[in-house]
């Protein structure tokens, strides 16, 4: 299914025991942990999650629910067996013991952190903390919460887990993006490509850029121009993508090719200290406030997730990475479809859809998010376009009013 050059089972003692924490769970997930960054596709900043099936007598007998796993986790390299171990591929035997020793790291952190109380599933890693109280006069009651989370008189945790928000319009300036963001990829496409153009990452970026333009010739698409051949030069190749990045930019394309291509633009000048990224006042504040609650917050937007990490590394405000879970790209899915919002649900460890709140400027974006279970509130900021009448949804000027 996967395409695995190999595949290595461990009895590890630690991918054993972290199974058995909660007995009902049926994920493993933590974040901000450094050998994340060994899992194939996962960054330090992104949230590993590694789903967990039940142990049977036989090892035969697991697989349809190995089968089952793997097909509901698509983005994971291994699967691990409750009180049994766990298995780990990858394309060579390098990729699967390197993944391996990752896991096995990762799991023992996480034995560790639940040791000294600690939650290891959020950016902090801070306390679980242990609540006493008396309820209905029965005497006193001890009651583990996870970090953040607060427990109401009639000991309900409140309902919401998670914050997804949008970029533009909701944390950031419409003006930031449209006035700086997008001139300078336009302005700059040109000397990067020239710059970078023999390095794997640009050929991978003229690769996706080569078959959407194809796409886009066929369909007839204004300002799709073809691009030649590596035979006809260097130079000639870049004028083509120029011109065809260009009729992107200025018709606002939300576009795999056009988005990862603009992230590697933006690295180079928040690198060079041409950039820095911009929120609303009301950002920072709100973000602490949320990951003092032990809120996990994510962000999903049409531009990549490199940039969506180079806008939050280096703001107004500082880096404000140190309070985010997790990125959403367009590789989930186009942000006015519903299914990519099923996706993301599926994606961050709730047992619901309406434990996510999603907080966007678009009224199709909502609509799309609504239709898939999740929690919405429109922002409403400077600059931002007309909602139509009687949307029907509630709206903020502020993150201090949600």
């Amino acid at each position: 299914m996967r395409n695995a050059g190999a595949v290595i089972h461990s009895h590890g003692m630690e991918s054993c025991l972290v199974t058995m924490i909660n007995p009902v769970s049926k994920e493993f997930r933590i974040t901000h942990m450094e050998m994340i960054k060994g899992i194939q596709g996962h960054g330090y900043y992104d949230e590993l999650v590694v789903p967990i099936i039940e142990n049977t007598a036989h090892e035969r007998e697991l697989t349809e629910s190995l089968t089952e796993a793997i097909e509901a986790y698509p983005k994971t390299t291994a699967v691990l067996v409750r009180s049994h171990g766990i298995y780990v591929w990858g394309d060579s035997w390098i990729s699967a013991k390197t993944q391996a020793e990752c896991y096995h790291y990762l799991f023992d952190a996480a034995i560790k952190l639940h040791q000294l109380g600690l939650d290891w599933s959020t950016p902090s890693h801070g306390p679980v903390h242990n609540l006493k109280g008396v309820l209905s006069g029965n005497g006193n009651v001890s009651m583990s919460v996870k970090a953040g989370t607060s427990i109401s008189n009639n000991g309900i945790e409140p309902s919401r887990r998670c914050i997804v928000l949008d970029i533009e319009g909701t944390t950031t300036p419409i003006s930031f993006v449209a006035d700086v963001l997008f001139p300078y990829a336009r302005d700059n496409v040109g000397r990067h490509l020239s710059a970078t153009y023999e390095t794997a990452e640009t050929q991978e970026d003229i690769k996706l850029l080569r078959s959407q333009v194809q796409d886009d010739l066929e369909q007839g698409l204004v300002g799709a121009v073809p691009i030649p051949s590596d035979d006809a030069g260097k130079e000639e190749v870049i004028a083509a993508l120029v011109a065809n990045v260009v009729a992107m930019i200025s018709a606002d394309r939300k576009i795999t090719a056009l988005k990862q291509l603009q992230g590697h633009i933006w690295q180079t000048g928040f690198q060079n200290n041409e950039l820095e990224g911009v929120v609303f006042d009301d950002v920072p504040e709100a973000l602490e406030k949320w990951h003092a609650l032990g809120i996990k917050v994510y962000i999903y937007s049409s531009g990549s997730r490199l940039a969506q990490r180079l806008i939050f590394g280096k703001t107004n405000y500082g880096d404000l990475r140190k309070y985010l879970c997790g990125f959403f790209d367009t590789k989930v899915g186009n942000k006015k479809e519903t299914s990519s919002y099923i996706e993301i649900s599926e994606s961050v460890g709730v047992n619901y859809p309406s434990e996510i709140l999603f907080v966007t400027d678009v009224y199709q974006e909502a609509a799309a998010a609504k239709a898939a279970g999740l929690e919405v509130i429109i922002s409403v900021r400077p600059g931002n376009g007309p909602l139509p009448d009687n949307h029907g949804f509630k709206t903020v000027n502020s993150f201090s009013e949600i």
